[in-house]
């Protein structure tokens, strides 16, 4: 809400879907606040993590909300792995990790004891928090400047008139001058509901389960540590977490759901499976990617394979202290290719933005990704 020199009053109201904030991904997420220590340099990913990142451990300083610079491990374990490091150390650097440090097999165990490795990254810009809370606070960061979040109001249809938009939701009209969609796991559909040329990209939802330790096993780890990441694929592999609470999590894998919002192993909805099923993409994209999906699979059924995977970085986890700890969805686009968008993507539409591709770190980047689409709706949207 603003009322500047020369402009008109503006009013934001939020219309959420569900009965709550944080329903899908933003609430069940891991609770890191990511460095942008992974992206290519000059993407939107680098410039809105980095930005995002200060702003997201200030803004959790000044409302209350548990937050700690905890600093990760990125772990090298085999020797095919020391080059991906390098250029991992080289990418950091250039997206202004200035406490990015690198260190050999003997300085590992200073700052993770039971981690092993052949060298690793140590990144201190790192933290966690709790975004579900974090989404809590920006609700109400919103109402108190006089805007409005309206929960249980699924989209159904948009009207265009001369002045502006009706929106029609499952708890009535809403009357808007411009849209901003953001809707996640169902992002393709909005798009194609306003009528919103997508460029055939399509979301497809995967499953990323968790798990926690127990007994033994859940004094290994100090902080956060991760594997160095397959290029080929864009997930980051199964690494370790101690969250805001204090817990150690391990996960999540990367497993194609047949539910958007397929939270439960085996969850399954007809519609969004048959849409999957049919898709050309999809099927490109399984060609490409298949035998690493066939490993996330053989993981999420077998803790022992689940547990081998740990080893390699801290060989003490046992397989009998890995306990199910629920599952998120994550949203990720899909080219007509088969290949999976990497960078954020956010398109425009009459009298509208909407956001497509906003997979990890766009909870560390959402107070960047907020400032860019208003800069963008300032002038897209005839506001500035």
């Amino acid at each position: 809400v603003h009322e500047g020199r020369g402009r008109a009053p503006v009013r934001v109201v939020v219309l959420e879907a569900e009965d709550h904030v944080a329903a899908h991904q933003t609430g069940h997420n891991s609770g890191v606040i990511h460095s942008g220590l992974y992206y290519a340099p000059g993407s939107l990913k680098a410039r809105l993590c980095a930005e995002g990142r200060e702003a997201m451990f200030d803004f959790c300083a000044a409302n209350g909300i548990p937050v700690e610079r905890c600093g990760k491990l990125v772990v090298a374990t085999r020797a095919d792995e020391l080059p991906r490091l390098d250029a991992l150390e080289a990418r950091g650097r250039a997206n202004g990790l200035v406490g990015l440090r690198r260190l050999g097999a003997g300085e590992i165990a200073a700052f993770e004891p039971h981690a092993v490795g052949l060298a690793a990254l140590w990144v201190p810009e790192t933290g966690v928090t709790d975004y579900g809370a974090v989404a809590a606070a920006f609700a109400r960061v919103i109402v108190e400047r006089g805007g409005t979040v309206h929960l249980g109001h699924r989209l159904t249809g948009v009207r265009r008139e001369p002045d502006g938009l009706v929106l029609a939701t499952t708890g009535g009209e809403v009357r808007a001058g411009g849209l901003i969609a953001c809707a996640g796991l169902h992002a393709d559909r909005v798009a194609a509901l306003c009528g919103v040329e997508a460029g055939g990209v399509r979301i497809v939802p995967f499953r990323g389960e968790y798990h926690r330790l127990v007994g033994p096993s859940a004094d290994l780890v100090r902080h956060l540590i991760y594997p160095v990441p397959d290029p080929r694929f864009p997930f980051l592999g199964v690494h370790f977490t101690r969250g805001i609470d204090g817990a150690v999590h391990v996960g999540p894998n990367a497993i194609l759901a047949l539910a958007r919002h397929g939270y439960r192993r085996g969850a399954f909805d007809a519609g969004d499976a048959a849409a999957i099923l049919s898709s050309p993409a999809v099927w490109r994209m399984a060609a490409r990617y298949w035998r690493i999906g066939a490993g996330e699979i053989v993981r999420s059924w077998s803790r022992r394979a689940l547990a081998r995977s740990l080893q390699a970085m801290v060989p003490d986890v046992r397989a009998e202290d890995l306990v199910p700890a629920g599952a998120g969805v994550r949203a990720q686009a899909l080219e007509p290719s088969g290949a999976l968008v990497d960078d954020f993507r956010i398109v425009e539409g009459e009298r509208m933005i909407h956001v497509l591709n906003a997979p990890s770190p766009a909870a560390t980047a959402s107070i960047g990704i907020g400032r860019y689409i208003a800069e963008r709706a300032a002038a897209h949207l005839g506001l500035a």
